[in-house]
């Protein structure tokens, strides 16, 4: 079992100012899978403060000499990879393969990402007699969720390192384990005390601190809109910058001149990776009425094909994180049978030979209408609404009726594809099950948050922009 109950704060493994601990699950056996401190406000304000006291040096350090801290997370990072990888799978349930090929792998990619950014980043620029200079914002609080662990780290933490900022993180106190290691990585790495921090423990006491603290110059939080909301609440009396990655409803808009099997069996593959736990997930699949009885036929083989179980072993989903996840999503999907959607495939209670941890059927419901419950909210789970149109217009004015607006997929000829995207109210739209790409700016439209992450644009919310009026003509350093 681990045992995780001291923070990292200035360069430091130390001990909570108030021993109180919580036991975190694997959610598939329900089993205890370790133990970790949760932290006070004494304990996010110590953190703070070791990142304000690192922050006038660390800023002034060269791009070449944070290229070669980049380098040397990224080095650490690797040697640790199989470790963390495992650590995902305990806490939060990926599927060992995903938990390899995805989960851990991505914190390699914005590692590298960032590096090759920073390389040729334009800090400064010459306007006339004018200096336009991009410095760092200062202390940065990140509050990250548990659903893609490394993921949310990583592409805070990089920028931030790429433009010497320093830091303090809190991880999920449901998923710690991979933050715990992450940090390790960083010490190892060499990261100068006071620049990166790790404190554990819940919303309400450590990430109300850290995002009310007067000495945080940027919060970035990753979540749900809800508590997103009261992020941005605490962080107001202090007029800090905020960051938000919030919920997202996506819609996948499958044209009339898709492959509806190609398309139907991709968006359903897409929705159930990691057991529907993405908040970009295209969980409403728009479907011509003409074609919704072979969709419901396409869709039903693919859910079917979906097979579950536990992640030490080959199946393409494993549990839900939490019982409090499932008990969720068990709500959700027996309301969409109570509001009268049709059940395709699934339904409530676990998959059959499964008694023991926070599995789900992989669920479709059709004839779904943009009204109904399970169209409305996020259900953060392996569950589909496929939705009815009869005109393109239609289809376009249902996808962008959400109060998110995070991501949107569309289906069908290249060109008429594009033309769709262009009317679609989300900050990433996914054409043909396109690969990633991870220079696209990630972010979202109205409830789904502020900011964009992920290449160059995760550089640009934690720089701050001075204007030297009368800087002259000389040559603007870099």
């Amino acid at each position: 079992m681990r045992d995780y109950r001291k923070f990292y704060i200035d360069g430091e493994w130390t001990d909570p100012a108030i021993a109180r601990q919580i036991d975190v699950i694997n959610p598939a056996t329900e089993e205890v899978a370790g133990i970790i401190s949760m932290g006070s406000a004494g304990d996010a304000d110590r953190a703070v403060m070791a990142a304000r006291k690192a922050f006038p040096s660390f800023s002034q350090v060269s791009r070449a000499d944070r290229i070669e801290l980049l380098q040397n997370i990224l080095a650490e990072y690797q040697k640790r990879y199989p470790e963390i990888a495992a650590a995902i799978t305990e806490e939060m349930g990926a599927p060992g393969w995903l938990a390899q090929q995805a989960q851990a792998a991505i914190g390699v990619g914005h590692l590298m990402t960032g590096i090759e950014v920073l390389k040729n980043y334009k800090f400064e620029e010459l306007r006339g007699s004018t200096l336009i200079t991009h410095e760092a914002i200062g202390v940065c609080a990140f509050i990250t969720p548990w659903n893609w662990p490394i993921n949310q780290i990583a592409c805070k933490v990089v920028p931030a390192i790429a433009t010497g900022c320093t830091m303090v993180l809190k991880p999920s106190e449901i998923a710690p384990f991979s933050a715990v290691l992450w940090a390790e990585v960083m010490h190892s790495a060499g990261v100068p005390a006071g620049v990166f921090n790790l404190v554990n423990g819940d919303g309400p006491t450590v990430g109300a601190a850290l995002s009310s603290h007067p000495e945080v110059d940027m919060v970035s939080f990753t979540g749900s809109t809800r508590a997103g909301i009261e992020v941005a609440r605490n962080a107001a009396p202090t007029v800090k910058r905020v960051h938000q990655e919030l919920g997202g409803k996506s819609p996948n808009i499958i044209l009339d001149d898709a492959d509806l099997n190609v398309a139907v069996t991709g968006g359903i593959k897409s929705v159930m990776m990691n057991s529907g736990q993405s908040c970009n997930a295209p969980t409403r699949m728009l479907v011509p009425s003409a074609k919704m009885a072979q969709a419901k036929e396409y869709a039903r083989a693919a859910a079917e094909a979906t097979t579950v179980g536990s992640p030490d072993g080959n199946a393409a989903i494993g549990p839900v994180v939490s019982e409090t996840q499932w008990n969720k999503i068990q709500d959700l999907i027996q309301k969409g049978i109570d509001e009268g959607a049709t059940l395709v495939s699934g339904g409530t209670g676990r998959p059959e030979g499964l008694e023991r941890g926070y599995y789900v059927k992989p669920t479709i419901f059709a004839d779904v209408t943009n009204d109904m419950t399970i169209a409305r909210e996020e259900i953060f789970g392996p569950v589909l609404a496929m939705l009815p149109y009869e005109t393109e217009e239609q289809a376009i004015a249902i996808g962008n009726d959400t109060v998110y607006g995070l991501a949107a997929y569309v289906q069908g000829d290249p060109e008429h594809a594009r033309k769709v995207a262009r009317q679609l109210r989300a900050g990433q739209v996914n054409i043909n099950n396109a690969a990633g790409d991870m220079m696209a700016p990630f972010g979202g439209y109205k409830q789904s948050g502020n900011g964009r992450e992920w290449g160059d644009f995760a550089f640009h919310d934690f720089l701050e922009t001075k204007a030297i009026i009368g800087w002259g003509a000389a040559e603007a350093a870099e």
